[in-house]
């Protein structure tokens, strides 16, 4: 038993370092950067800030989004890699999802 046991450490810990993003959340990006992006792409339809007010409001306030129950990192993921009806297609970089990500989560009420 005690012959299994070490391969088998070993082996996890060499996949584990293989694929060290998948033991990070998704949030990981920077919330200031994240504002940035938004306050340069999304602001033009969404409300971004108290502060910032769209000519026209078209789409929801991004605190409003923060708050709904089904608002997760993964579920924005998604949502933002997702063709929308709505909304323009933005093809964001990774890190821009990441922060964008990380910013509206911030607006979360604790």
């Amino acid at each position: 038993m005690n012959r299994i046991k070490l391969p088998c450490a070993i082996a996890a810990a060499t996949f584990a370092a293989q694929f060290p993003l998948l033991a990070q959340p998704l949030d990981i990006g920077g919330i200031a950067s994240g504002r940035q992006v938004a306050a340069t792409i999304c602001a033009n339809c969404h409300e971004i800030s108290p502060t910032n007010y769209p000519t026209t409001v078209i789409a929801p306030k991004f605190d409003d989004i923060a708050n709904l129950p089904s608002t997760t990192a993964l579920s924005l993921k998604v949502f933002l890699r997702s063709s929308h009806n709505r909304m323009p297609n933005f093809i964001l970089s990774n890190d821009d999802t990441d922060d964008v990500i990380a910013y509206i989560l911030s607006l979360k009420e604790k």
